[in-house]
């Protein structure tokens, strides 16, 4: 019997909204949910490139603890604001934007004139209100590319303007990670892990480029330490090819059942081709509503499906 640990595949992905999804990993070597889940939601949370203002002046404002004349909110409420604008960078320089507004109103991120390589992704956020109808602020704002978190003390040594107001920046566009790991099964092997992990962006990036950055950045680290030294991985459990991936994670109603063996499978939660091979004939047989006929028609039908 083969000792090489087998790889994993990615059996799905469930998308909660453009700036949510839950990544399900499986199946996994025991214990491998845990080291995986860990060391993934912690490059995530730290290393993920992005993009944050690190300065920026406002004209006739020579400090940060003053006001501004016709503007409701003073200059520490306006830091504030701003570290609050969440931005994409196609640029490994520092890029200069600046915002001018007059009359009376709320001034937004939306209202920065952008260069070609920077992008506000939260235009609706608000900077400061003007409540003066012949009062008018300039803004000038320096935005970096980054990873992780750098201090004010960082960020005042590399202005590139002495004159500017330093910010401490948060570059990482992840806001969230968690996960989960729960036991599987393919066929005989009863002692696999599930990895499930859940990210939640500011909408910079997608959580599934979020994701594959950091397992790109694991991999790189990984194979930095490893020198010449390889190890033989064991073919997946669940079958080598993307079609047969796809396969696995389509839904139940897919499978073309009677209705009746249909909703038996989703009252005992699978929902997927992967959730039901994953099951032992004595374990489908034990299933509440699920009669003889409706097991010979589950195994007719997985028969004729080609993995």
């Amino acid at each position: 019997m083969s000792q090489a640990i087998h790889n994993p595949t990615l059996a799905g992905i469930d998308e909660h909204s453009a700036v949510s999804a839950s990544f399900i990993i499986e199946p996994l070597h025991t214990g491998y949910g845990m080291t995986l889940g860990n060391s993934l939601r912690r490059v995530l949370l730290s290393s993920i490139h992005g993009a944050a203002m690190t300065a920026f002046r406002v004209e006739g404002v020579t400090h940060e603890f003053t006001t501004i004349p016709g503007v409701v909110e003073d200059v520490v409420d306006i830091m504030l604001n701003i570290k609050a604008i969440r931005l994409r960078s196609a640029s490994d320089e520092p890029v200069e934007v600046t915002l001018e507004k007059k009359g009376a109103g709320v001034v937004t991120a939306g209202d920065i004139k952008l260069t070609a390589d920077v992008e506000v992704v939260n235009p609706e956020a608000v900077i400061c209100t003007i409540d003066d109808p012949k009062g008018s602020v300039r803004i000038h704002f320096v935005v970096e590319s980054g990873r992780g978190y750098r201090t004010l003390e960082e960020s005042s040594n590399k202005r590139i303007h002495s004159d500017m107001i330093a910010l401490d920046a948060f570059f990482s566009p992840v806001q969230r990670v968690r996960y989960k790991v729960e036991s599987t099964r393919v066929g005989q092997n009863t002692n696999l892990d599930k990895l499930i992990l859940t990210v939640d962006t500011d909408g910079s990036i997608s959580p599934k480029d979020a994701f594959e950055e950091a397992a790109a950045i694991l991999v790189n680290q990984y194979t930095a330490l490893a020198g010449s030294t390889r190890v033989e991985a064991a073919p997946s459990l669940i079958g080598g090819d993307d079609d047969a991936s796809n396969k696995l994670m389509m839904p139940i109603e897919e499978m073309n059942l009677s209705a009746r063996t249909t909703n038996a499978l989703i009252n005992n939660d699978i929902r997927t081709i992967n959730d039901l091979v994953t099951l032992s004939e004595t374990d489908l047989r034990e299933l509440k509503g699920f009669g003889s006929k409706a097991l010979d028609e589950v195994k007719d039908a997985l028969a004729g499906m080609e993995f």
